[in-house]
């Protein structure tokens, strides 16, 4: 059995499998974007946050009842509008969400997030009931900062698979620009900052706290960006493509006639 990973202030941890997690002492709960965002940020590796539709919070209390959040699932809106018909057959954008985050903190024992997950999607169904079709990825490439040290392990989606899901095959592959601390860089940011975008702020912020030198006064978004890239220590890697995983919270009668494939192992 795979251990579970978890997080905590930016660096994954692992739970031993086959830990009990005790459901009498949980809870789960529609959150903020402050809270959601504040959670995600201080202790997920990649320290961004997505565009989020709905956010929900696993609580654990102890036997005083003092109520302590230690985990976060965020649904957010894919990357780009053409992921969610593509997947899902045809389905309009907007009836689909992605698992974007899901952070436990280290305390957490192993099997808590099939609990969790599942009533995440009663949230989801609840709160946005047009949304028939939930994605989510799992990157296999390990990250590693510049002095070789691991920051994060690469996975194949064990708790998607936990939580049946469909698995759909491999995201188109590329390359990817990691910065010193491996963390990865967001194209999306990048495109907006070099465009000068809504959002472009964020994204300079985002960059300028993984290495990127200052921008300098009345420069050229574009130039700053590729300057940005050269200078603060960035490098690219090859990457073969996220595994794709994929539920379907509609109607089974209207579930998409996928192609069942084999669940990818360690």
């Amino acid at each position: 059995m795979m251990a579970c990973q978890r997080w905590r202030h930016g660096r994954a941890r692992y739970r031993p499998a086959g830990e009990v997690f005790d459901t009498s002492h949980a809870a789960v709960h529609l959150i903020d974007e402050g809270m959601a965002r504040r959670f995600t940020l201080e202790h997920h590796y990649s320290a961004s946050y997505p565009a989020a539709r709905l956010r929900v919070g696993l609580f654990v209390h102890d036997r005083f009842v003092r109520e302590q959040m230690v985990g976060v699932a965020v649904f957010s809106v894919p990357m780009s509008q053409g992921v969610i018909p593509h997947h899902f057959h045809g389905l309009e954008p907007s009836r689909g969400v992605e698992l974007g985050r899901l952070v436990l903190l280290d305390e957490v024992p192993s099997n808590a997030e099939s609990w969790f997950v599942a009533r995440a999607f009663r949230a989801v169904k609840g709160v946005l009931p047009e949304v028939d079709g939930v994605l989510s990825y799992s990157d296999p490439v390990e990250r590693v900062n510049e002095k070789g040290e691991l920051v994060k392990p690469g996975h194949v989606g064990t708790v998607y698979q936990a939580l049946n899901a469909v698995y759909l095959g491999r995201a188109r592959g590329g390359t990817m620009i990691l910065a010193r601390d491996g963390r990865i860089v967001s194209r999306r940011a990048l495109s907006k900052l070099r465009n000068d975008e809504c959002g472009a702020a964020y994204a300079y912020e985002q960059l300028r706290r993984m290495g990127a030198p200052e921008r300098q006064p009345f420069e050229d978004p574009k130039a700053y960006a590729e300057r940005a890239l050269r200078e603060g220590g960035f490098r690219k890697v090859r990457h073969p493509g996220n595994h794709t995983y994929a539920w379907w919270l509609g109607d089974r009668r209207t579930c998409p006639a996928w192609q069942l494939l084999p669940y990818p192992k360690p």
